[in-house]
């Protein structure tokens, strides 16, 4: 295989086998943010079309600076409609993440965009990134590589959740923190029994299909308390969340030694 900037499902083998895998969320709309994040040494990072300030052309050069780094990217669809999908992957991004799904029905439909006919719906061409720009067109015949993440924000989901995770082309269940404690009437409350049993339920639904299970959190302590209790795909806040943090950290110590 010549050098490229796919991951051929690397990233999907890891989290199969178990691994534990760490990255963050960019979502500032710059290349460069996205290539100092994989220049960390991020397992992976993940272009958040859904809240972050850019829009698809950011895949386009997201997917080679994170991969000068040997890093793949996941990209956060802004809806699970199959034209955006569609056109992520022909970008040749790792993996896609579909937010708000509510219902094991809804997911199932979602995850079809991810495949070629017959098994799912997936515009045909070959003249892409993903394809090689048409050296490649055996790339068709991996479709399994892609990695399908799918978020667990809302009460309705969690209801379900057993089922979700029981589909064929479900690889992660990813929890967001905000949206499912706004869901579950405890916004921002993540020491509410409501929402803890909600992650362990997530959590054990993932486990007992042999899936991976992720969440966000706020920092490296954070994720390594996750990681111990079994959570494999943990986001490290976003690029713009730690570059103001690490900011506002250093000017409050840099005035108050000037006292």
């Amino acid at each position: 295989m010549n050098s490229s900037p796919l991951d051929h499902g690397r990233l999907r083998a890891r989290l199969a086998a178990g691994e534990a895998t760490l990255g963050t969320f960019v979502g500032l709309a710059s290349p460069v943010s996205a290539e100092v994040c994989a220049a960390t040494g991020a397992d992976w990072v993940l272009l958040d079309l859904e809240h972050g300030a850019g829009g698809e052309e950011q895949v386009r050069t997201t997917v080679p600076a994170a991969a000068a780094y040997g890093v793949p990217t996941v990209v956060r669809v802004e809806s699970v409609a199959r034209i955006r999908i569609g056109r992520v992957l022909d970008l040749g991004v790792a993996g896609v993440m579909l937010p708000r799904l509510d219902t094991a029905a809804e997911v199932q439909e979602a995850i079809r965009h991810l495949r070629y006919p017959p098994a799912g719906d997936r515009g045909v061409a070959t003249y892409n990134r993903a394809c090689r720009f048409g050296l490649d067109p055996e790339a068709l015949d991996r479709e399994g590589e892609i990695l399908g993440v799918v978020q667990i924000e809302s009460a309705s989901a969690l209801d379900e959740v057993e089922a979700i995770a029981a589909l064929d082309g479900v690889d992660v269940l990813f929890v967001g923190p905000r949206d499912l404690s706004h869901d579950l009437g405890v916004p921002g409350e993540f020491s509410a029994p409501v929402y803890r049993e909600a992650l362990e339920r997530v959590r054990k639904a993932a486990a007992d299909h042999g899936k991976a299970c992720g969440l966000l959190v706020p920092d490296g302590a954070a994720a390594a308390a996750k990681r111990a209790e079994g959570w494999t795909f943990i986001g490290i806040g976003s690029d713009s969340t730690l570059l103001a943090a690490a900011l506002s950290t250093a000017l409050g110590q840099a005035r108050a030694q000037a006292l």
